[in-house]
C-alpha cells in the first residue's frame, strides 16, 4: 500500500531504526519475521528512569559542590593576611632565591665534579684504545693489499698518501 500512495519503504525502514536506536520502539525477531512495538507504560518507565537518574546526579553534584566548598573554607582558615603569614611569605621567596642562586653555582663548578671527571678518563681510555685498534687495522689492511697486490706497489702508497696515512703514521701511545 506504501507505494501507490507514493511512500518509500527504505523511508520507513529508517525512520523505524531511528525510532529502534532512541528505544521508543522495542524490536523483536519471532522466527523468520521481526516485529516491532511500543507500548505507553514503556515510554513512561523511561521517563521515570531518566528522570531518577538525572536527580542522582544532581544529588552527588551538590554533594561534590559542599564537600569542594568545605575544603576551600578549610584551606582559607590558615591563609589569612597577617604580618605573620607575609614574613613567612618573604622567608620563603628568598630561601627558594638562595637555592636557585646555590644550584646555578653548583652547575658552574659541574666541570670539577669528580664523577664527571672520572667519566671523561674512562671515555679517554675506550677512545685510545678504539683509536690504536684502528690503526691496528690499518697496517692489517695495508699488509693484506700489499700481499694480495704486489704489482700496484706505487698506487697503493699514493693513495695512502692521499687519505692521509704517511710514514709516520703509528699507534697512540
Amino acid at each position: 500500500m506504501g507505494p501507490k500512495k507514493g511512500v518509500i519503504s527504505q523511508s520507513v525502514k529508517d525512520v523505524v531504526q531511528s525510532l529502534v536506536d532512541d528505544d521508543l520502539v522495542l524490536k523483536d525477531k519471532i522466527g523468520t519475521s521481526v516485529y516491532f512495538w511500543s507500548l505507553p507504560s514503556c515510554a513512561g518507565n523511561q521517563l521515570r528512569t531518566t528522570y531518577s537518574k538525572l536527580e542522582s546526579d544532581l544529588s552527588n553534584s551538590k554533594k561534590r559542590y559542599m564537600e569542594l566548598v568545605e575544603q576551600r573554607d578549610n584551606l582559607k582558615r590558615g591563609r589569612e593576611d597577617s604580618d605573620e603569614r607575609e614574613d613567612a611569605l618573604e622567608e620563603l621567596k628568598a630561601v627558594e632565591l638562595r637555592h636557585k642562586k646555590l644550584k646555578e653555582e653548583l652547575a658552574a663548578y659541574a666541570d670539577s665534579d669528580p664523577s664527571a671527571l672520572e667519566a671523561m678518563k674512562d671515555a679517554t681510555e675506550v677512545a685510545h684504545s678504539a683509536a690504536n685498534r684502528w690503526t691496528d687495522n690499518i697496517f692489517t689492511l695495508q699488509q693484506w693489499c700489499s700481499s694480495t697486490f704486489p704489482q700496484a706497489k706505487e698506487q697503493l702508497e699514493h693513495m695512502y698518501r692521499e687519505v692521509g696515512i704517511t710514514e709516520d703514521f703509528e699507534y697512540l701511545q
